[in-house]
């Protein structure tokens, strides 16, 4: 029963409650309706906005990753390149270095066999300077031991005429 008492209210309370209701309604209608209405509106297109701002971040994050990739594997590509051609060029210069080091080594060579066969030849000049010299000294000796002899002499020289007529 108390509750019956609750619900049921005197007329003149619903009918002053009810325009009062309806003033407010009015008057946010008229006044705050349309503010909150913009406010809830551009809260909603910012979000979209955020969202589709972020979406296109996601994206170009995307393509950004994607040409870092790429940008990595070029540059692992040119890294061989160069390494690749460092290694060429080393071969090259160890191949050169190589190829000068022959030449320069049988250069040594001729030039050594050359001093070689010019002190064998000054060697033989000289022992052939010293056998002569010799055979001078040997040969004067025989003369003067064969020269002191008279009879010896007249040998020797008939022994030329002889030669001599003979030839």
């Amino acid at each position: 029963m108390v509750l019956i008492n609750l619900l049921s209210a005197p007329a003149g309370t619903i009918i002053w409650t009810s325009v009062a209701f309806l003033i407010v309604a009015f008057l946010l209608k008229k006044m705050a309706w349309k503010p909150i209405l913009k406010t809830l509106k551009d809260r909603e297109e910012f979000i979209e906005e955020s969202l589709k701002s972020a979406e296109d971040a996601k994206a170009q994050m995307s393509l950004l990753k994607a040409d870092n990739e790429k940008l990595l594997a070029e540059a692992r590509v040119e890294r061989e390149k160069i390494l690749k051609e460092a290694r060429e060029m080393k071969e090259s210069i160890i191949s050169e270095a190589k190829k000068t080091a022959t030449a320069e080594g049988d250069r040594l060579i001729a030039t050594a066999r050359q001093e070689i066969e010019k002190e064998k030849a000054n060697a033989m000049s000289d022992i052939k300077k010293q056998v002569a010299a010799l055979s001078v000294e040997i040969a004067e000796k025989i003369l003067r031991s064969e020269l002191d002899n008279p009879a010896k002499q007249q040998d020797i020289v008939e022994q030329h005429l002889n030669q001599s007529q003979l030839s």
